[in-house]
Parts: structure tokens; C-alpha cells; sequence
């Protein structure tokens, strides 16, 4: 079913998606699968309609929008497990199944699959649905790219120009490896206009950069578009820390004179040892969160922002990252913005969320998406700065190798609504979800 799968989605737009999967999962047992997406701020899951009559062989007329927080699609969604059971109030009595869509370890959205009253998920069933529902993030990401219909149905509201250019250059929210996980978050999502991140990857060489442009205005945008093309473009000609910076400085210098300038971070981690070495550019520097417990700002000598054209050139810090260890880079919308009574968020206030939900064990993404969406309470939801997280956690020198699902002990063989299926990338001390 799989191979069939793959070969009907070679020449399809992602509006027929949903039936091409609904048509093949019915042919193996699972009834009216649908397909869910998170918007932008990762609120509600957005049902992905198809185009034909049929819903693969379900009665039940499922719901357009689900959202995230107090449902068990959404907490499929939060935690990455299979979440369902015998569905209430369904006049078919089947029982419902809340699959994660992950891209890797890019949370996508959800799949919901139904199945013949009675029918047990067993370890095997388990893991036929996962390979199912990656399939389809795969087909997702595959046709995202070129698909209007896909931008309107993650979007709530407009978006400004700054932010349609913005998405559009940064790399996925969350990426993992067997060494280290990358998760990002950025507010305000519709109106953002000179944060941005990137990271990349070349053999052992994990490239971290964070952009402040000066403003809050398209102009504020294209300087940030402008930093990033130009350390990408550096970075895979000639890497290194201080020569990105020049190239930067150099085509904001060039495009602006000094008229436009952006702060930024810079870093690089060599993934098998764990030396992290970085350079701050105007930029409030690294903290890592330690042992789940304690946070440690990095020091380093900061060098003017990045187009000034001072001629005082930035230099190097170079820290020892610990298995285990969280580093932040973040931008001063998240420490110093002040509420409506006055009050900055603060570093202490960011860095204690952190250490307070890195317990709860939640997968890194998760926790990111709450601290979002506290920062955005404490300011009333309406923020003056852009605000934006890049979090990278060291797993250590040894490569992670995720847990199958079938050698997880202790599964259920029956389970019912509001039962939990663990995740093959949750184990215990290691949420990489």
C-alpha cells in the first residue's frame, strides 16, 4: 500500500492529497483518514479537504478546525504520540486514532485514521500507522513549496510583506541528527519584520545565525533577507565565523551605506566534541541552560552590529558545551520587551520558563511553543519587537540512536480514548520527540 501510495503521489497537487491517502489507507483497514495542519502559530490543526465526494469509507463528518491545546489531536500534536480510542458521541462506534505528522522532527500536524469497532492497536498496528502518517509529511513537505493552498490554510490572518519574505528564507523550525536537535520560534508570526534565523549543517559543523535588523518596516525585512543570503552565500564558499561576518557587513555596507544595520549572533559547533565557538555582533550573547537546572550567559567582547562600517573587527569566544546542555540564542524582543505596566519580560523570566518545563519532559518544539505563547500572555498578545528563540540541545559526542517502537517495552495491547502510545524519538532524559 505504501508503494502504491508513493507512486499516485508523483503527479498530484497537494489540494488531491487527502483522497489519494483516504483511497489507499482504506484499502489496508483505516477508514476516513484526514489530514490536519498546523497554522502558523501552531494554535489549532487546519483540516486539509480534498476535492472528492468520499472520505475513504468514513460516516462522520470530521471537524474543519481542532485546537491544540485540550483535545487529543492537539495532544498528539504536543507530545508526538499516537493519541485515540473508542470516539464519544460517534454514531459508528469506531475507534478514532490521532497520528503525528512529523517531517523528521518538524511537527507538520496531525492524521486522523478510524477503524472497525473493537480494533486493538498492538505494537505492529502502531508502527503501520507512523510509517503511514511519515509518508504523508514527506508528500507534504514535498508539495508545500509550490502551493498557495498550503499558505492559506496555515494562515489565520493577513501577512505583512516583511513576514511573507521571512518565512520564505528560513530553514524549518526543528531539525534533528544523532548528535543535536534545532528548534526555533518566532513572534509576532504575521507581522515580523527583522528577526531571522539559520542554521545548517556540513559533516560534523553545526552553523547557527541570528539576525536583528534594525526597524519594523519592509525595509527592516529586506536588510534581514539581505545578512542571510549574504552569510549563506560566504558560508558555502568559504566558512568561517569572521569571514561571514565581513561578507555580511560588506553587502549591508554596499546595498545601504550606513543608513541600515543588523545585530546578530554567529556560531558554530562541532557536533562530535562539543566545542561551540561563536562571535556577537552588537547582539545580546548565548545563554545554555545546564543540567536542566541552571542558566550560564556565555562572555564574549561584542563587536559593532553588522553594516556600520566602524572598521573594528569582531573576535572569537570559544566555550565547552556539556551532554545535555540547551543553547539559546534569542533577540532582545523576548528579554526586554515591557508589558502595559511597564515590566521587561527579563532573562531571568525567559530562562526560568525554560528550566521550570524542562522537566515536564515534553519534546523541545513543545516547550518552545508554550514559552511563545507565555511571552505573548505577559504582553496582552500584542508585542512591539519581534521576538524570536533558536535553541539547540547537545545530546554528546556518542550519536543518539531513537528507540523503534517495537522494542519499547510495556505497550498496551489495547488501548482506549485518552490512552498514549509512546513515541519512537521520546525516551526517558531524551525528548528529541
Amino acid at each position: 500500500m505504501l508503494g502504491d501510495l508513493i507512486a499516485a503521489s508523483h503527479v498530484i497537487a497537494l489540494e488531491q492529497l487527502p483522497d489519494v491517502v483516504a483511497r489507499h489507507a482504506a484499502r489496508v483497514g483505516w477508514l476516513d483518514a484526514q489530514i490536519y495542519l498546523a497554522d502558523l502559530q501552531q494554535d489549532v490543526l487546519c483540516r486539509l479537504a480534498g476535492h472528492g465526494t468520499g472520505t475513504g469509507g468514513g460516516p462522520e463528518t470530521p471537524p474543519d478546525v481542532v485546537r491544540v491545546e485540550g483535545t487529543l489531536a492537539g495532544r498528539a500534536f504536543q507530545t508526538g504520540a499516537i493519541v485515540g480510542g473508542s470516539t464519544s458521541g460517534s454514531t459508528s462506534g469506531a475507534e478514532q486514532w490521532w497520528v503525528p505528522l512529523l517531517d523528521g522532527t518538524e511537527r507538520l500536524g496531525v492524521m486522523r485514521a478510524s477503524a472497525a469497532p473493537g480494533t486493538e492497536l498492538d505494537t505492529q498496528a502502531g508502527q503501520d500507522l507512523r510509517n503511514l502518517a511519515g509518508l504523508v509529511a514527506m508528500m507534504i513537505v514535498s508539495k508545500r513549496g509550490v502551493s498557495d493552498t498550503y499558505a492559506r490554510l496555515v494562515r489565520r490572518r493577513r501577512m505583512n510583506v516583511a513576514a511573507e519574505m521571512e518565512w520564505r528564507i528560513m530553514p524549518p523550525r526543528t531539525f534533528a541528527t544523532d548528535r543535536v536537535l534545532i528548534s526555533a520560534v518566532m513572534e509576532p508570526a504575521y507581522e515580523v519584520s527583522g528577526d531571522v534565523f539559520d542554521y545548517a549543517i556540513a559533516d560534523e559543523t553545526v552553523h547557527l545565525a541570528l539576525f536583528d535588523a534594525m526597524g519594523h518596516d519592509t525595509a527592516a525585512g529586506l536588510t534581514a533577507n539581505l545578512a542571510v543570503a549574504a552569510s549563506r552565500n560566504q558560508r558555502r564558499q568559504s566558512p568561517g565565523i569572521l569571514r561571514i561576518a565581513e561578507a555580511v557587513e560588506q553587502a549591508l555596507v554596499e546595498q545601504f551605506g550606513t543608513q541600515r544595520y543588523a545585530t546578530g549572533i554567529l556560531a558554530e559547533l562541532d557536533a562530535a566534541t562539543g566545542v561551540l565557538t561563536w562571535t556577537s555582533l552588537g547582539h545580546p550573547p548565548p545563554v545554555i541552560i545546564r543540567k536542566g537546572r541552571t542558566a550560564v550567559t556565555l562572555v564574549g567582547p561584542p563587536a559593532p552590529p553588522m553594516g556600520t562600517d566602524l572598521g573594528l573587527p569582531p573576535s572569537l569566544r570559544r566555550d565547552q558545551l556539556e551532554p545535555g546542555d540547551r543553547l539559546l540564542l534569542y533577540t532582545d524582543g523576548i528579554t526586554e520587551a515591557r508589558n502595559s505596566e511597564g515590566r521587561e519580560f527579563g532573562l531571568e523570566g525567559f530562562t526560568d520558563f525554560l528550566i521550570q518545563h524542562h522537566a515536564d519532559g515534553l519534546p523541545v518544539p513543545e516547550t518552545l511553543r508554550r514559552l511563545i505563547r507565555r511571552h505573548l500572555a505577559y504582553h496582552d498578545g500584542r508585542l512591539g519587537d519581534d521576538a524570536t528563540v533558536l535553541l539547540l540541545e547537545w545530546s554528546g559526542p556518542t550519536p543518539y540512536r531513537p528507540a523503534r517502537v517495537e522494542a519499547l517495552a510495556g505497550l498496551p495491547e489495547h488501548t482506549t480514548a485518552d490512552t498514549t502510545l509512546p513515541s519512537p524519538w521520546t525516551v526517558p532524559g531524551r525528548d528529541v520527540l
